[in-house]
Parts: structure tokens; C-alpha cells; sequence
């Protein structure tokens, strides 16, 4: 499987709590945090959700 670098650009604060639980899921506790998970349907989901709060990198496999 492909693996993304999610990173977390905008605040939830004041945000809905489906937004600030869909961040926590997906390992996102601060603002720039970063972390790499495999590209599953559930985490290409949960991205698309608060795709307004983060940035999405495609990570090269060596």
C-alpha cells in the first residue's frame, strides 16, 4: 500500500466534534504535527472529511 504524510496546518478549535474526534483518529494532537499512515479507504476518508485542516504528501517507497 501507498503511505501519506498527513500534516495538520489549521486549528480545530471551534471546529465541530466530529472535526476535532476525525483529527484525533487519524493521530493529529497539535498544530504542524505530522504523521505517515498507509493510504486505506478509511484514512483517504477521514483526510477527505478536514482535508480544510491539513496537507497531504505522497511518500516515495524505496
Amino acid at each position: 500500500m501507498k503511505k501519506i504524510k498527513i500534516t495538520q496546518i489549521k486549528s480545530g478549535i471551534d471546529r465541530s466534534e466530529t472535526v476535532k474526534r476525525t483529527l484525533i483518529a487519524l493521530g493529529l494532537k497539535k498544530l504542524n504535527a505530522s504523521v505517515e499512515v498507509e493510504a486505506t479507504p478509511q484514512i483517504l476518508g477521514m483526510v477527505r472529511r478536514v482535508n480544510h485542516l491539513l496537507t497531504v504528501e505522497e511518500l516515495v517507497e524505496a
